[in-house]
């Protein structure tokens, strides 16, 4: 939820009785290779979905809410509807079956950890892919987090199109230098 560009991704996962190799936890509790390694797993023996909700709709709706409909999406996309739903410590969302929400689940639940790895995951890749397209952002290094890398080529560029408008400093950073206010206007933003 935390970075400044790009969308929101979820992911849930429905490990069965799979027995991991690779470790497995919160995915801010592992290396890059180590998740690549775990991510790799995951996929090729659970049932799991991934869910992206954009950038612009972060900006519409709020992060929170864009989270929640990630989430969401994610439940709803898996192939076969699971009897029982666990989710990372957030209240709210719509559960098509019986479910609770689980405090740092991340870092108890093995099906809130494994989502948490896959989401990550196919996050960074995306992030990876708009590096390229934005290479002075250096997305591929900090994955749009609020790093002081980042904050250095949002203060020199101004923010990109895929920078997220509602946050701070970002949205301040785009008043400032004018950037495109018919994005503002879509958004429902208005100058103060």
């Amino acid at each position: 939820m935390g970075p400044l560009a790009g969308p929101v991704v979820a992911a849930a996962v429905v490990p069965g009785g799979y027995r991991f190799k690779s470790r497995i936890d919160d995915s801010k509790r592992l290396t890059a290779r180590a998740r690549k390694f775990a991510y790799e797993e995951i996929v090729g023996n659970c049932a799991y979905s991934v869910a992206v909700v954009s950038r612009e709709a972060v900006d519409l709706i709020n992060i929170h809410n864009a989270s929640r409909l990630a989430m969401e999406k994610a439940i709803i996309g898996l192939a076969a509807a699971p009897d029982y739903v666990l989710v990372d410590g957030r209240s709210g969302l719509f559960l098509p079956r019986a479910g609770r929400s689980v405090k740092s689940g991340d870092r108890k639940c093995l099906s809130i950890a494994c989502a948490s790895i896959v989401a990550k995951v196919r996050r960074d890749r995306i992030m990876e892919g708009l590096d390229r397209l934005y290479p002075k952002y250096g997305f591929i290094r900090h994955k749009g987090y609020g790093t002081a890398a980042h904050f250095r080529t949002l203060k020199k560029y101004g923010p990109s199109p895929v920078h997220r408008l509602s946050f701070e400093p970002v949205k301040s950073m785009a008043f400032k230098a004018g950037k495109d206010k018919r994005m503002f206007k879509r958004a429902g933003y208005k100058r103060t």
